[in-house]
């Protein structure tokens, strides 16, 4: 049996014009004209056999069928949208997708791109910042950066950074009313948190710090939120070593503290294993892991 689909090209103006609820704008978006949206849709009403518009005091409302055809379509465009980009961006001669975190790619990756772009200036990175990683690589990401265990299955995994978990704050915090000279003065301090409490309990328990409470003060979803937290002065934040360095070197963070967490997990760069011998891979591979070797053996000289 044969699909019975409306006129795609009403459609497309029909999505545009719910959206917008408003002819004119949904015609500058599709680069027509207004007389031209209103064709489509008159002529998708046709199809339809019912009003999808009404007009009240010069405002353009959706009835209530056309409320709900557009509820159901918009997903669709959505989807369409997306699948378009995945296949762009796998398509397109020389550029590079990769995946990490916002702090990740903030603190780290972006100051240092323009070294890369240096050395392979044919090649055009992209950048995808996500929330979280599943372990999982969709087909639109060439490369990803990964912080836990390394065990992802299915995939090339090499190791960036092990991380070190160190106590930072604003240099204003140590000659303050409060000052900090041994850890026992974190107990006058607001603790800040970076996705949950687990680290500072674990720095609490290894240093035999029985008095601080660990159970207060504010939680934050990225590690970048958590460093800006601690340079205005809101707390004591225990950091990734490698995302606080940029602001250690700058003089917006200090390490009052020598007492330090070895963090189970580490940074990894992954990729998947039919792509990471493809030549713009196998490039971004090779810089990064340079790069990272190189900075670890320059801080181990200081």
């Amino acid at each position: 049996m044969a699909r019975r689909l409306p006129p795609l090209n009403s459609l497309k103006v029909f999505e545009a014009a719910a959206r917008h609820l408003s002819f004119t704008r949904a015609a500058e978006e599709l680069f027509v004209t207004q007389a031209a949206v209103s064709h489509q849709i008159k002529a998708l009403e046709e199809f339809l056999a019912l009003k999808l518009f009404r007009r009240r005091n010069r405002s353009l409302f959706l009835t209530e069928e056309g409320q709900s055809y557009f509820l159901d379509i918009k997903d669709i465009f959505a989807a369409i949208s997306d699948a378009t980009d995945k296949v762009l961006a796998r398509s397109a001669k020389g550029t590079l997708t990769v995946s990490l975190t916002p702090s990740f790619a903030i603190q780290w990756l972006v100051p240092r791109l323009s070294d890369f772009n240096e050395q392979e200036p044919d090649i055009d990175v992209r950048i995808k910042a996500v929330d979280l990683d599943d372990g999982s690589l969709t087909d639109d990401v060439d490369v990803a950066i990964y912080y836990g265990r390394g065990n992802w299955p299915g995939l090339r995994v090499d190791k960036l950074y092990q991380e070190t978990l160190i106590p930072v704050c604003s240099p204003k915090l140590l000659t303050g009313p409060k000052p900090m000279r041994q850890l026992a003065d974190l107990a006058q301090h607001t603790l800040l948190h970076d996705t949950s409490r687990k680290e500072w309990k674990a720095y609490a328990k290894n240093n035999d710090l029985l008095n601080l409470n660990v159970n207060h003060g504010p939680i934050f979803s990225h590690s970048s939120m958590v460093l800006q937290a601690a340079i205005h002065g809101q707390g004591v934040a225990l950091a990734n070593s490698v995302l606080a360095q940029p602001d250690l070197e700058a003089g917006r963070l200090v390490c009052p503290f020598d007492e330090v967490l070895v963090s189970k997990n580490a940074f990894y760069v992954v990729s998947h294993d039919k792509h990471t011998d493809t030549g713009r891979v196998q490039a971004f591979r090779d810089w990064i892991l340079a790069r990272a070797e190189a900075e670890q053996e320059q801080a181990l000289q200081y």
